[in-house]
C-alpha cells in the first residue's frame, strides 16, 4: 500500500492536522477519527441566542438552533469520499453542513459549507482542545471580507476523558448570533453516562423568554 493510498483512508481531521493529530486529545479523536461509514453521538447543551433583529434573521438564515438551558443533542456523521455531513439535531432542530479539506497558501484548513455559505477554519491543538479558528469565507464561491466573517471562540476540549464543545457565532455587524457548548459521547455509551454538569454562568444568561441577556 503507497503512502498516498494510506494518508487518502486516514480521516478528514487527521489529514489536515498531519503530525498534529498526535497531540490531540483521546475523545476528541475519538470523534473524528473516521474516514467511511456512519456514527451518531449524543449528549446535552446550552444554546444561547443574540438578541438583536439582525442576529436573530443571521441565525434563522442559517438555521442554528433556538435558545435553551438543557438541550439534548444528536450528531450523526456520514463520512466518505473525503468529505464528511454533519447533522446536528437540538432537540428539534436540525443544522447539516458539509466538510472537507482544503489548502489555502500553504495551509491546510477544514472548508464546512452551510448552503452556498463556506467557511474555511484553522485546526490548531492546544493542551486539551482543539481550536477551530476562521481564516475565510464566501458565498456562492465568491470571496467575503474576513473582518466580517462570523467569528468567536470555537473549540472542542477533552474534560476528564470526554468529548466537549465550544460554539460562538458572532459578527461586528450583528453581536452574537448564537453559542453552543455542552458534551457528546457515542450514542452506545451516553445513556450509560452520568450527565456532566453544564455550565450554569451560561445557564444563568437567559433571560425567561429564550434570548441570552448581558451580550
Amino acid at each position: 500500500m503507497t503512502t498516498e493510498i494510506m494518508v487518502q483512508q486516514q480521516s478528514l481531521y487527521r489529514r489536515i492536522l498531519g503530525r498534529d493529530w498526535d497531540l490531540v486529545p483521546a475523545s476528541i479523536q475519538a470523534l473524528h477519527d473516521r474516514s467511511e461509514g456512519h456514527a451518531t453521538f449524543r449528549g446535552r447543551a446550552v444554546v444561547e441566542r443574540g438578541g438583536s433583529i439582525w442576529a436573530r434573521l443571521v441565525a434563522s438564515i442559517f438555521g442554528f438552533p433556538s435558545a435553551g438551558a438543557d438541550v439534548p443533542v444528536e450528531i450523526r456523521f456520514a463520512c466518505g469520499n473525503g468529505r464528511e455531513v454533519w447533522t446536528r439535531r437540538f432537540g428539534e432542530k436540525i443544522l447539516r453542513s458539509s466538510q472537507q479539506k482544503v489548502e489555502r497558501r500553504n495551509e491546510q484548513l477544514l472548508a464546512e459549507d452551510f448552503g452556498p455559505f463556506r467557511i474555511l477554519c484553522a485546526l490548531e491543538p492546544a493542551e486539551d482542545r482543539l481550536h477551530l479558528s476562521v481564516r475565510a469565507w464566501s458565498f456562492l464561491g465568491l470571496p467575503l471580507p474576513l473582518r466580517l466573517a462570523p467569528g468567536g471562540r470555537t473549540f472542542e476540549e477533552d474534560r476528564d476523558g470526554l468529548f466537549h464543545f465550544h460554539v460562538e457565532v458572532e459578527s461586528p455587524l450583528t453581536g452574537l448570533i448564537v453559542r453552543y457548548l455542552g458534551w457528546l459521547a457515542p450514542a452506545d455509551e451516553s445513556t450509560s453516562l452520568r450527565a456532566p454538569a453544564l455550565d450554569r454562568k451560561a445557564t444563568a444568561q437567559f433571560d425567561g423568554r429564550g434570548a441570552a441577556v448581558n451580550d
